[in-house]
């Protein structure tokens, strides 16, 4: 069971990404006082969490609903995984965060980004929602579902965390030392993508 919990933390950790997110967050809370920061970093976790958990435990009565099968969900996320992990290598995904982050910053009226863009797509976006689903769809059995549960809420707790110490973390790290971080989970989550898919396709054929 220890080795379902790392592998739904790791995945969970690549595609939430709690080193990439906390330098967006501090950009888009420079004017903001430390009291501000804060209550926007606990509600944006709690948001994105309730987003992720609504679609962990209705994901899957969702796809029966929709007619799709287990195993295309799980073909179709792997694909999707794969190209996030492209991104990551290439470092695409962080520049369109940028992006999105500079728009928001240049928008006056826009203070409490709690929401928008932090809660949801930032923390609770495509990737992470699809990953949640994909975990709990290859969870047999209550004890599998609360060790993906455990997984998840470690990852959320490790969110709040950099967004709070998100200062202390940008002097440690720095940008290179991320680059390279980003870099290497992204390959490992290409190889997890790639499991995926390739889960599915056995579960398709057998």
């Amino acid at each position: 069971m220890i080795e379902l919990f790392f592998a739904a933390f790791i995945t969970l950790f690549v595609v939430i990404d709690p080193p990439g997110t906390a330098p967006i967050f501090s950009s888009l809370t420079s004017g903001a006082s430390a009291a501000q920061r804060r209550s926007m970093a606990l509600r944006a976790v709690i948001v994105a969490s309730g987003i992720l958990l609504a679609f962990a435990v209705a994901g899957e009565p969702f796809l029966r609903t929709l007619g799709i099968t287990l195993e295309a969900f799980r073909i179709a996320g792997g694909i999707m995984l794969f190209f996030i992990a492209m991104d990551m290598v290439f470092e695409t995904r962080t520049r369109r965060r940028e992006d999105r982050a500079q728009k928001i910053m240049e928008t006056p009226e826009i203070e409490d980004v709690a929401i928008f863009p932090m809660a949801m797509p930032m923390i609770a976006g495509p990737g992470s929602i699809a990953t949640i689903m994909l975990l709990m769809a290859r969870a047999s059995g209550p004890q599998e579902t609360v060790i993906v549960f455990a997984a998840l809420a470690a990852n959320l707790l490790l969110m709040l965390a950099a967004l709070l110490a998100v200062g202390p973390i940008m002097r440690l790290f720095g940008g290179q030392v991320e680059a390279v971080i980003t870099r290497l989970l992204g390959v490992i989550l290409a190889a997890l993508a790639v499991q995926f898919v390739i889960d599915g396709l056995r579960e398709s054929i057998l």
